[in-house]
């Protein structure tokens, strides 16, 4: 059960009562006729083989105002795509499989490499902006919502919620931002938003007061969660960090584009759960240390277009504010946690702070190094130009690959 309270600049659209999805659905099936809905489902083959992907199909068949179900499939051979097309064939909806490691779509690759507009990265954000690409090029949806395909507590109300605030036609929102609260049975998760990311924004505010940029973000319940929505316009012109800084450049990208008000976040769940990474400490390049130093260099990268000015100084400083706020921030997690009978281990949180201000800082110098390294994919926009017919290019791709 949720509150109506608005914090932040950003509408909070809350889950006051347990109103029935069966509700939800109905009106959804009126708003498609004139706004039809898209999923977009970025997929590892792994995850075809473990718990989550299976339940969220049983959830997906049941759902009737879909008119598309876009797959985003990475790290398949040939004989895991082809057991892919059967793993997902019990959908009803209209779907399509995106093999991003066969050979169609790898030479689609190769022409936007040629054209230095490929994406440089493996990973969520790659798969996710090529579905994007089929989604525009396909045609069929006016509105296309995204999550992910670990989320061990799925269900239908779940994306009912997600879709709701972009297709009412009397709602002003053109993306909208999923948010829940992140816990098991027995302890509460979220690691990086709690620990990384609202003490990393409420630090940055002590140093760039009165920035806009800053409060929007720090107005999200939760600013890390891989499920939105977002009307067909909106995709066009949103470059996608291709690293961990996925969501936070999407709502950076989003903001730069829209007017504050045609933005929106969402109470889609009463509890989230999915797959958790590891903290590899001894590695940056793996688990939640490279998560936190692609998202500080994010939020970095942002600032300074909007013409905030770093120097390895000022980097030492926020590493130090940024540790003290985050402990802090730690007592007030403690407190909620005991009272709700949940489990916090003290030492245990108190070492993920002291990696992440570490990387805080390490981030902060990868970016005095080359601050004009960008991880974001150019906007599909942008690719037509360079390719008019790319478009049609990828849906033939893709129809082979799905015939």
């Amino acid at each position: 059960m949720g509150d109506f309270y608005q914090n932040g600049v950003v509408t909070t659209l809350h889950n006051l009562r347990n109103r029935p999805y069966e509700e939800l659905e109905q009106q959804l099936m009126e708003f498609s006729k004139q706004r039809p809905m898209s999923l977009i489902l970025p997929s590892l083959y792994s995850e075809l083989e473990g718990p989550a992907l299976a339940k969220i199909l049983d959830e997906l068949e049941k759902v009737p105002y879909l008119s598309q179900i876009i797959i985003g499939l990475d790290q398949a051979d040939e004989k895991q795509f082809k057991h892919a097309k059967e793993y997902f064939s019990r959908l009803p909806q209209p779907h399509r499989i995106l093999w991003n490691d066969g050979p169609n779509l790898k030479a689609l690759d190769k022409l936007l490499i040629d054209k230095q507009i490929a994406p440089r990265e493996m990973g969520k954000g790659r798969n996710a902006w090529y579905c994007f690409g089929y989604f525009n090029a396909s045609g069929i949806g006016e509105a296309v919502a995204l999550h992910d395909c670990d989320i061990l507590t799925y269900n239908r109300h779940l994306l009912a919620r997600l879709f709701y605030p972009v297709v009412d036609p009397t709602f002003n929102f053109k993306f909208c931002k999923g948010y829940y609260f992140r816990a098991d049975d027995v302890k509460i998760n979220g690691r990086v938003a709690r620990l990384l990311v609202t003490p990393l924004l409420r630090t940055l505010k002590k140093f760039f007061s009165n920035d806009a940029f800053l409060d929007y973000l720090d107005s999200f319940r939760y600013p890390l969660a891989g499920e939105f929505s977002m009307r067909a316009d909106v995709t066009k012109t949103i470059r996608i960090p291709s690293d961990w800084g996925l969501e936070i450049g999407i709502l950076s990208e989003v903001l730069r584009n829209n007017a504050i008000n045609r933005i929106c976040q969402v109470d889609i769940s009463d509890r989230y759960d999915h797959k958790h990474q590891i903290l590899s400490p001894e590695n940056r390049e793996k688990g939640l240390s490279k998560m936190s130093i692609d998202i500080s260099k994010t939020i970095f990268g942002k600032l300074a277009t909007n013409g905030a000015v770093f120097s390895k100084g000022k980097f030492r400083s926020i590493k130090a504010t940024y540790y003290r706020t985050a402990l802090d921030m730690l007592d007030q997690y403690y407190s909620d946690a005991v009272i709700n009978g949940y489990s916090l281990d003290r030492h245990a949180e108190e070492e993920v702070i002291d990696l992440f201000a570490r990387n805080v800082y390490k981030a902060g110098e990868l970016f005095l190094d080359n601050p004009m390294i960008s991880p974001t994919v150019p906007s599909w926009k942008r690719v037509i130009s360079a390719i008019p017919d790319m478009f049609d290019r990828l849906v033939e791709a893709v129809e082979l690959d799905n015939k």
